[in-house]
């Protein structure tokens, strides 16, 4: 297969700290010609974009108006082909839940030169902001990331197998469909007392996080006013998360600011 001058740079953005993104997200951003952005990423990281670039806003949230995937792949191949070097700038990791892996078997086929720059994933660095970690040896000896939000009504987790796993869970996409995601760790067996956290903007000065049980996350989420972007955490883990207060083993519903 022909492969072109041009390439792409699937480029993980972070959580939305610009000072968590990586050396050499920075440095990939810097030689772009094209930057394709996704809504998540934070405006402030396209500083590091040389002034020829040409930036391309190409939103991808669940529920809103969005460019297609569709477009947003031949694109990325007209310019390669074209023999511009194009960044594909994703918030989070470009292959947890950013579709890089459907992107690079596309322009793979297409004759692209692919290359991937990691970045920290949102569900990480949520779980740190408020003093949580995932793998705490007294709680979990294992972390699954899980969407909440499938490609279709049928690709919808085995929330049996995950509750029998007893690992921490973190759900991304998730509060539109609290109520769906509650009803069916219930059904799977996990008790209604299992501590929970929602942290909605991750990292950035307009993070708001939410405490509580499992049994009571869909009317306190309502109650908090928390809505996307946010990442739900369950698990024993969230005992350890900074100003959790509970009465025995029943969590007590906070509201962080």
């Amino acid at each position: 297969m022909t492969m072109h001058t041009g390439k792409v740079i699937l480029v993980g953005a972070g959580p939305g700290d610009p000072e968590l993104l990586t050396l050499k997200a920075v440095k990939a951003i810097a030689q772009a010609d094209v930057l394709l952005v996704d809504d998540l990423v934070n405006p402030a990281i396209l500083q590091h974009a040389p002034e020829r670039a040409r930036i391309v806003h190409v939103g991808k949230r669940g529920g809103c108006r969005s460019t297609s995937q569709e477009f947003i792949q031949r694109l990325m191949v007209l310019e390669a082909h074209d023999g511009h070097c194009v960044v594909r700038l994703k918030g989070g990791d470009p292959y947890l839940f950013g579709r890089g892996g459907e992107e690079r078997a596309y322009l793979h086929q297409a004759g692209v030169t692919v290359e991937v720059v990691p970045g920290i994933t949102s569900g990480m660095a949520a779980a740190a902001s408020i003093g949580i970690a995932p793998t705490h040896r007294d709680h979990s000896q294992g972390v699954i990331f899980v969407t909440g939000h499938g490609k279709n009504e049928e690709a919808q987790p085995n929330w049996p197998a995950l509750v029998a796993s007893g690992l921490t869970l973190v759900i991304y996409m998730g509060v539109a469909r609290c109520r769906e995601l509650q009803r069916a760790l219930l059904d799977a067996g996990m008790a209604a007392t299992m501590p929970v956290a929602v942290v909605q903007s991750a990292t950035l000065p307009t993070q708001a996080q939410l405490l509580t049980s499992l049994g009571r996350l869909p009317q306190d989420l309502l109650e908090s006013g928390l809505g996307s972007p946010s990442i739900i955490v369950i698990g024993a883990v969230v005992f350890c998360a900074d100003a959790f207060a509970y009465i025995g083993l029943i969590p007590q519903q906070q509201a962080l600011g």
